[in-house]
């Protein structure tokens, strides 16, 4: 015989022959050669020694088990006491009953989105992980998610789980902040044929992810193509002279004329400007030689005017001096001074009149 002891945290189970006989709990036991006792934890999962099945055909085994059986295309989550221990895939398990509580949450994961009633704080616990795939969107994104190469909605910032399953999930993501695109290098006749080369630049944000995405291909190149044609056509409305004198007016008017095309591409234009009005060099040049030709007219009409300042100063001093004879006295002492400043020597050759004359002139008369 062989005697056998049961704890109190264990549970006996008596085979003899190969075949399921008793359950035994605690307590102290002796067996006949040929019965074959095996001891549980029951604080552990229950490892059955043979077919499970056929050992929950025993009613009185069975009531003290928790049996979980999955099916295909389930995950089956068991908590003990309230946290995540394990994660059942397709096959049939049985957990002692005891003092630990266990939780069943049993989850279709062929349905690709998670119910809420997994929490969202499990979804990176390492036992769970396996079983979830994810994508992220940024915050100034948003993004249309496509499960099986339909559109089921659009998302904004944040990080999203499913399950992993055969359905197929991607995301297309649109940025939504403010982006700037370069119009450069376009190359337009006016009405008078006059070739001019023109840099442009738009601002622009997506405001419809569905008409961006869905609706149209390659938005941004729509968009660009639109504000090309709308300057071609609004510059080869006009002769080079005409556009130069409305180019303050040429953003706007191309911008208005844009807007409706923007709206249907799911986009709004926030700012569009013209950098540069590029000239032929032909056409440089004649505007430069009529630059010059305007500022030498304005400087010879400004010489003018000070000239005639010039000669109305003289007569109003020529008539003061016709009046006033020390005044022209003056006047003359002051030119004699100037002469005399640029003389170094000074040799006088002639008769006494000639000295007289010079007394005469420096005499206060």
């Amino acid at each position: 015989m062989q005697r056998v002891t049961v704890n109190a945290w264990q549970i006996g189970l008596v085979f003899k022959n190969e075949e399921y006989v008793r359950m035994i709990t605690t307590g102290t036991y002796w067996f006949w050669k040929g019965e074959q006792v095996y001891k549980y934890d029951i604080t552990q999962p229950f490892a059955a020694p043979t077919d499970l099945r056929l050992l929950l055909e025993n009613e009185e085994l069975k009531s003290v088990l928790d049996v979980v059986e999955v099916g295909d295309g389930q995950l089956v989550l068991r908590f003990e006491n309230g946290l995540l221990k394990q994660v059942l895939t397709t096959g049939i398990y049985a957990f002692w009953k005891s003092i630990l509580k266990n939780r069943f949450v049993r989850v279709n994961i062929g349905e690709t989105d998670i119910p809420e009633e997994v929490d969202r704080n499990l979804f990176q616990h390492p036992l769970l992980v396996p079983y979830l795939r994810s994508l992220s969107v940024e915050p100034y994104e948003k993004a249309a998610l496509f499960m099986d190469g339909r559109v089921v909605k659009i998302l904004t910032g944040g990080t999203y789980y499913w399950w992993k399953n055969s359905s197929s999930i991607a995301l297309v993501r649109i940025d939504t902040r403010v982006q700037q695109l370069e119009i450069n290098g376009q190359e337009i006749l006016t009405r008078d044929k006059a070739a001019l080369r023109l840099n442009a630049w738009v601002q622009y944000a997506v405001e419809n992810i569905e008409r961006a995405v869905l609706a149209n291909k390659a938005y941004d190149q729509q968009l660009y193509v639109a504000l090309q044609l709308a300057l071609r056509e609004y510059v080869g409305g006009f002769t080079l002279d005409e556009l130069l004198e409305k180019k303050e007016e040429l953003a706007a008017a191309v911008k208005e004329r844009v807007e409706t095309i923007a709206a249907g591409l799911g986009v709004s234009l926030m700012s569009f400007g013209v950098r540069d009005i590029i000239l032929p060099g032909e056409v440089r040049a004649i505007m430069n030689q009529v630059l010059v030709a305007e500022k030498k007219a304005q400087a010879n009409s400004i010489l003018r005017r000070e000239e005639t300042a010039q000669t109305r100063s003289l007569l109003n001093t020529a008539r003061l001096m016709e009046d006033n004879a020390i005044l022209w006295k003056m006047k003359e002492m002051e030119y004699v001074e100037r002469i005399a400043e640029k003389i170094s020597s000074i040799s006088i050759q002639g008769n006494g009149a000639l000295l007289d004359q010079l007394k005469g002139i420096f005499s206060k008369g």
